[in-house]
């Protein structure tokens, strides 16, 4: 059965926390609670809720629907990591979850039991925080955002390496990155790899290094990125920007952007959700007699007719003058709530009148 709880909650994580801090955390509760390593009761259950998790937060796509939608958005419970574990009794048989067999290796040794392609660092994931008005965030833009982050050095191209030359093969681990060695363990002896330290896992060394960005193929510079801003976003959405992030030392993948967005309050609104809520003063005599009234929208002015004998703290319902329902064409209303005004003083006239109104 797929687990209830939240993901974030259960590797123990924030929901701003980057790839590596994902993985890290997942490695240390798969070790913990594997269930060939632990025998209390429920470790199998535990073991599996926190690889259904990390099989969501580990890709970048099923993380972004996952904040936005939640399981169902995600896919959660389906396809490869949801179940498919088996009988555990039998060794290593049902690590599905797991993607490649190797992986298993990840978790309990730190590197892979077989072979695998050197891989460099990634780019780090970078965040920015972007505040909106009410109008902006109903009709939905393209905002220009300036980042400082670390981006392709243009002299080497990202390499690392001066203009001309090339990088060298790592002769420590003779171009694969890995060191190495074999570990016993309770489960029997391994073939541990762990990254090259010589080469920090590039399979690849620079003699002579780029001036501009002294090796690492990328500097830091302030940068222009265009964000789409969906029409109906609210605070607490998370946009992902792909690639956007820091670029990777020495052409490595790129890290992405994610921008929080904060939603100011309106002078004239309150919103919820998809609807908005505005409040407004008549008079007794307009509550009396009716009386037709301008009211504000997201688009301008609309006229509210106020039938005769309209009550106290009476909600009138504007439909399809809210807000944008998120990627839908739906719109919410506006609600506007009529609270009638009772003048502290009236004229002796007025007075007179009110008196034969009363005894009428």
């Amino acid at each position: 059965m797929a687990s209830n709880r939240d993901y974030y909650e259960v590797l123990g994580v924030s929901k701003t926390a980057s790839a590596d801090e994902i993985k890290r955390a997942y490695r240390k509760l798969a070790r913990e609670f594997h269930p060939d390593v632990n025998k209390e009761t429920g470790a199998a259950d535990k073991f599996k809720e926190i690889n259904e998790a990390y099989q969501t937060l580990s890709d970048p796509n099923k993380r972004s629907q996952y904040d936005y939608y939640g399981k169902a958005g995600a896919g959660a419970g389906a396809g490869p990591g949801a179940g498919g574990f088996g009988d555990f009794g039998g060794g290593f048989q049902g690590f599905e979850g797991f993607g490649e067999f190797g992986d298993i290796f990840d978790v309990f040794f730190g590197g892979g039991g077989r072979g695998r392609r050197p891989q460099q660092e990634r780019g780090a994931d970078l965040r920015f925080d972007l505040r909106l008005n009410l109008e902006d965030a109903a009709k939905g833009l393209e905002k220009e955002i300036t980042l400082p982050h670390f981006v392709p050095c243009e002299t080497c191209k990202g390499s690392g390496a001066k203009p001309g030359t090339t990088p060298k093969k790592c002769s420590a681990c003779n171009g694969s990155g890995q060191i190495k060695k074999t570990q016993r363990t309770i489960l029997g002896s391994f073939t541990q790899a762990m990254p090259c330290s010589n080469c920090r896992g590039t399979g690849s060394v620079i003699s002579t290094p780029c001036s501009t960005c002294h090796g690492e193929g990328r500097i830091k510079k302030s940068h222009k990125i265009k964000v789409k801003i969906p029409a109906g976003i609210d605070t607490g959405h998370r946009l992902r920007v792909a690639g956007a992030g820091d670029a990777g030392p020495k052409g490595a993948t790129p890290g992405d952007l994610y921008v929080f967005i904060n939603v100011e309050p309106h002078i004239n609104f309150n919103r919820e959700a998809e609807n908005l809520f505005h409040r407004t003063k008549i008079s007794f005599t307009q509550a009396i007699l009716g009386d037709e009234i301008e009211v504000p929208t997201l688009e301008g002015k609309a006229t509210l007719k106020i039938p005769a004998g309209t009550q106290p703290n009476t909600n009138f319902r504007l439909k399809g003058k809210g807000m944008p329902v998120l990627q839908r064409r739906d719109r919410g209303d506006l609600y506007v709530l009529v609270e009638i005004e009772i003048p502290k003083k009236v004229s002796s006239q007025q007075a007179e009148l009110l008196k034969k109104f009363k005894d009428a």
